[in-house]
């Protein structure tokens, strides 16, 4: 790891046209780069690690955490430098190549693999994280995974980001489609705190270069940078680097320049007997949660640092679980989170138990029936690892979101209960999970960052999993059915309006463009960027005129 005080210089280079240079990096990188078959040195610069069919290393690197997608690109280019991604990127330009770029490997669809690709770049050799005095920002390579970085931000400084949950997902791909996370409803956004990004773009003549763009009014890349708050990976170019310093930050001491998470929280998990639960029941809890965020969204809230997530399993996992952590700093917090709990649960007249099996995504959580204070980062490595999906490398998934402005009503709660009650199938792992919204994120307009949905009080998520291709026909048909049946009203998608706001980008959904499925009449990206995307569509113009950098949901270069 870099050292705490180590600047990464040579972004001047690279706004110029030219390789970046990295002088700040520690001298075991370019040892670490191996010259493999078909990649390209520059100058006498190391090349990126080729892995070709034949190698034993190259079935773990054609998939990702989802196995319904796998690819068999040509080879895979393991790159250690942003000089590294140039050359590749050139190579991939001058050969007419397909390209693809993976991060952490967690896309929930098939950006990253599908046949079309026939070269992938892997970022996460590049996983380094330091701080650039020049630019009073910390700077994190793309490749570098979450709790790698939760973990050198605040050893190193004691300060954080307010990213997601999951321990192995790559920041390159999470950053730029919004980064959302526990820490959000008090501390907005990842991107809100987004200073500078580097991409590798290939201009009109087909040369290769690194760019830096900044949030900087007088930046003439600045667009580049509002493009990449939330318009997801993959779509102008290859991220190398990000730079994070808080906007309301000041002075030059580097503690003083990005957001600090609390000290201690306090963590609740209780389950919820499914053999408890009737109709009634269950349409209680759901009203309670929704009604709970409409009424406790502002950023001036007492329960501002609290993040909820209402994990509604299918009843064949006998169990929905309510995972709830908040700032133990805050003034009564334990009385805060206790109050909470009960709001959602006490009118239900039943009594909650310890969460002693897997439930939405998490593993058993029994020691955390009462709320206990545990440190910031303790909670971080506990809730992040406790996944049994991310661990699991057989499992294939679905996925599909929703943005949310008010509570579910009557119909979808009824929706909600018959297919989650459904006996035709027994999947344990199919699940409608509520997850906290709103506060210090809906602070922002719509159209500063590229993340749009900036008044919703909490998000949806539908999913599944399963572990055969077999099973692929009920685990697909229930999910879609299901999201489907609860925004039925407005054609199968959560179309902006009084009460949805279209679909999260980091959330990606295979189906959202084929109209047998979204049936709403609202283009997807629409769905995904609302007003944002023909300005989206100009800097794609600007940056990719040859659509070099695409996929099946990428952002398309505007009509001539």
């Amino acid at each position: 790891m870099l050292n705490r005080r180590t600047m990464l210089t040579g972004t001047a280079a690279a706004v110029a046209g030219v390789a970046v240079t990295q002088t700040g990096l520690a001298p075991t990188r370019a040892a670490a780069a191996g010259t493999g078959a078909g990649a390209e040195a520059g100058a006498g610069a190391p090349a990126a690690v080729t892995v070709l069919p034949d190698d034993p290393r190259y079935a773990d690197l054609v998939v990702g955490n989802n196995t319904r997608w796998v690819g068999r690109p040509e080879s895979v280019r393991i790159v250690h430098t942003t000089e590294q991604v140039v050359q590749t990127v050139q190579e991939a330009v001058r050969t007419g190549k397909r390209i693809s770029i993976r991060g952490g490997g967690h896309c929930y669809a098939d950006f990253v693999y599908n046949p079309d690709v026939q070269i992938v770049v892997d970022m996460t050799a590049m996983d380094q994280v330091g701080y650039d005095e020049q630019r009073k920002a910390f700077v994190v390579e793309a490749g570098a995974t979450l709790l790698h970085v939760y973990e050198s931000l605040y050893k190193g400084w004691g300060v954080s980001l307010p990213g997601g949950m999951c321990y192995s997902v790559g920041v390159g791909g999470h950053i730029s489609g919004g980064g959302y996370g526990m820490l959000s409803r008090r501390h907005g956004l990842t991107v809100d705190h987004l200073y500078a990004v580097e991409v590798v773009v290939v201009n009109a003549d087909g040369t290769a270069r690194a760019v830096v763009a900044t949030r900087e009014a007088d930046d003439p890349n600045r667009d580049l940078w509002w493009a990449h708050t939330g318009a997801g990976g993959g779509n102008y170019g290859v991220i190398t680097r990000y730079w994070f310093r808080s906007p309301d930050a000041t002075g030059s001491e580097p503690a003083k320049q990005l957001m600090h998470p609390p000290k201690d929280v306090y963590v609740s998990a209780i389950s919820l007997p499914w053999s408890k639960l009737d109709k009634t029941r269950f349409a209680t809890l759901v009203k309670n949660f929704g009604t709970w965020h409409e009424k406790n969204g502002s950023p001036d809230s007492p329960y501002a640092s609290l993040c909820s997530f209402l994990m509604i399993n299918h009843r064949a996992n006998n169990s929905i679980g309510l995972l709830t952590q908040m700032d133990a700093t805050v003034p009564n917090a334990e009385k805060l989170i206790t109050a909470y709990v009960a709001s959602i649960t006490s009118a239900l007249g039943i009594k909650a138990e310890p969460l002693t099996s897997a439930v939405g995504e998490q593993g058993p959580m029994p020691d955390f029936f009462t709320p206990q204070r545990v440190p910031w980062l303790a909670s971080v490595r506990f809730l992040g690892t406790n996944n049994p999906t991310l661990t699991n490398p057989t499992l294939r998934g679905i996925h599909k979101s929703a943005y949310l402005r008010k509570g579910f009503n009557d119909a979808q709660i009824a929706s909600l209960y018959k297919h989650l009650t459904r006996t035709d199938l027994q999947n344990p792992n199919s699940m409608v999970v509520l997850l906290s919204y709103g506060g210090k994120i809906n602070t922002v307009r719509s159209g500063d960052t590229a993340s749009a949905q900036r008044d919703s009080v909490f998000k949806g998520l539908f999913q599944s999993f399963w572990p055969g291709k077999e099973q692929d026909p009920q685990n697909l048909a229930w999910t879609r059915e299901v999201y489907a049946d609860v925004f039925a009203s407005t054609g199968g998608y959560p179309v902006p309006g009084p009460a949805t706001d279209g679909c999260y980008i980091n959330y990606p959904d295979s189906d959202i463009t084929d109209p047998q499925q979204n049936r709403s009449g609202v283009p997807w990206t629409t769905l995904y960027y609302k007003d944002n995307y023909p300005r989206l569509q100009r800097v794609k113009a600007a940056y990719d005129p040859g659509n070099v950098f695409r996929h099946s949901q990428s952002i398309a270069l505007p009509k001539q």
